[in-house]
């Protein structure tokens, strides 16, 4: 147990009778009650002294996050309108036609390549014709 500090605090007679009532319905000493909400209080000092040193960081991680998001939204839009450019005017293949399905395959499998050698380099083909 720790060793106890007399301390002398002046209340209002309306904040003593709101202490003395509390304190009779929880069962516990005033002066317990007045240590526990001071602790608390402490601790929300506390709290607010690491906020401030964390809380510009924190913003600054929000806005990176934010403008992440923002491009990831532009990036997602434009492929979905060149996918979709793509299909409107590249006419359907024939059922039959073989030779135009294995170049299809072909091409695909290049482009596939192309995305994982890019993406394992760490190179953004936008980035590097935008001039970022």
């Amino acid at each position: 147990m720790s060793r106890k500090v007399r301390h002398q605090v002046f209340l209002t007679q309306p904040v003593s009778d709101r202490l003395a009532n509390l304190a009779a319905g929880k069962g516990v000493s005033k002066s317990d009650l007045l240590a526990t909400a001071f602790v608390a209080w402490l601790d929300r000092a506390a709290y607010s002294e690491l906020d401030v040193i964390f809380g510009r960081r924190l913003d600054a991680m929000t806005h990176k996050l934010d403008r992440l998001v923002r491009e990831s939204t532009i990036e997602l839009e434009t492929l979905a309108l060149f996918i979709r450019y793509v299909l409107t005017v590249s006419p359907p293949l024939a059922e039959d036609d073989q030779a135009g399905r294995a170049a299809g395959s072909l091409r695909f499998e290049a482009f596939l390549s192309q995305v994982a050698r890019q993406v394992a380099l760490g190179k953004r083909t936008l980035g590097d014709e935008v001039g970022r």
